[in-house]
């Protein structure tokens, strides 16, 4: 059978190279045709063995009869993109810089199908979802998790972590801080990613009916030590187990003088009770709050963190009972945890 193509030596080399040892798999396909058609292979068989179109051989053998060689070098495979690269930029703007809603959409974030309608809507443009999808990897986008910021910091931030901040390089040997704040343990568990097979999605079981607990904590600033009072059962997040923990940290801290309670401000930790409770102790526990709307600055919140990342994200308890001593099982096996965080200064040695 007479080849279609002729190739010299060198161009047969060049070839030769690209096919088994280019790194780039279309060049390698291209490479692979050009080698086919040479050796006299016909269009049935080439298309058969390398499971592409007729259309893909001609254009290829086209393409080397032009220009020869340096033609199928930096060639992308299919057709030219026209203004793919166009869109796909509007298409980037619209997902990085608006919001559905700017349209007129009931929707509150984006999803392939709807910029393919919006597309439609505006430009009367028609395109499939994935390739938007494949338009948005291209520009480094993807689909994940975003993480919550507040848009209103407290104006007063700065000031009150400065005084705060004056207050603990001042602190005495015989006075200590403590960064107090609850964590609510649910027996129906947060789903947190996990390594299962290819294609396939692990299942968690969950008890169906949810029962919840609070904990309150408070980590010391001098030895990192997490303190706990467990909330008793159907108690919330209340000025009692507030009012109970701050009797456990008299009792427990019954070496300092005076303990620095730095909290948030929740309701419970600013009302009635417990200023009822500060009229009678307040010689030995004051508190101080953070900034509104700054978890950020309670090191505790990282001990949390940490709780949830390890035992109660996918937990596979069928009794609260049994979540409560895995949970305060892990933070008895961890005291005392490092205290996360430049926001406070390091404590002198008591």
């Amino acid at each position: 059978m007479t080849a279609s193509i002729t190739l010299t030596e060198d161009e047969r080399n060049a070839l030769l190279d690209h096919y088994r040892a280019d790194p780039d798999p279309a060049l390698h396909l291209r490479a692979h045709i050009i080698l086919l058609l040479a050796g006299g292979y016909p269009w049935a068989t080439i298309t058969a063995v390398l499971f592409c179109s007729s259309q893909t051989v001609a254009r290829w053998q086209q393409r080397f009869a032009d220009g020869r060689v340096e033609a199928l070098l930096g060639k992308p495979r299919g057709r030219p993109r026209r203004l793919a690269a166009s869109w796909a930029a509007l298409v980037t703007g619209w997902v990085l810089d608006k919001t559905p809603r700017a349209f007129g959409l009931f929707r509150s974030r984006w999803a392939c199908a709807t910029v393919v309608l919006l597309l439609w809507q505006e430009h009367a443009l028609r395109v499939s979802r994935e390739t938007v999808r494949r338009w948005l990897h291209r520009h480094e986008l993807v689909w994940r998790r975003p993480r919550p910021v507040v848009r209103r910091p407290d104006p007063r931030r700065g000031a009150i972590l400065a005084a705060l901040r004056r207050q603990m390089a001042r602190t005495p040997a015989d006075e200590t801080w403590v960064f107090m704040d609850e964590v609510d343990v649910n027996l129906n568990p947060d789903i947190g990613p996990m390594w299962m097979g290819r294609g396939q999605q692990a299942e968690v079981e969950t008890p169906g009916d949810n029962e919840k607990r609070y904990v309150a904590g408070s980590q010391h600033w001098r030895t990192g030590a997490v303190l706990l009072t467990a909330g008793a059962r159907g108690q919330g997040r209340n000025a009692a187990l507030f009012v109970r923990h701050l009797d456990d940290l008299r009792q427990r801290l019954r070496r300092y003088h005076k303990i620095h309670v730095l909290c948030d401000n929740a309701r419970p930790h600013d009302c009635k009770k417990v200023r009822d409770y500060l009229s009678r102790h307040g010689d030995r526990v004051v508190l101080h709050y953070l900034p509104r709307r700054a978890p950020e600055c309670n090191p505790i919140e990282r001990v949390w963190w940490h709780l949830h990342d390890e035992i109660t994200r996918n937990h596979s308890c069928q009794t609260m009972q049994e979540l409560l001593e895995l949970v305060l099982g892990w933070l008895e096996a961890r005291n005392p945890f490092p205290v996360e965080g430049s926001v406070y200064p390091g404590p002198q040695a008591a």
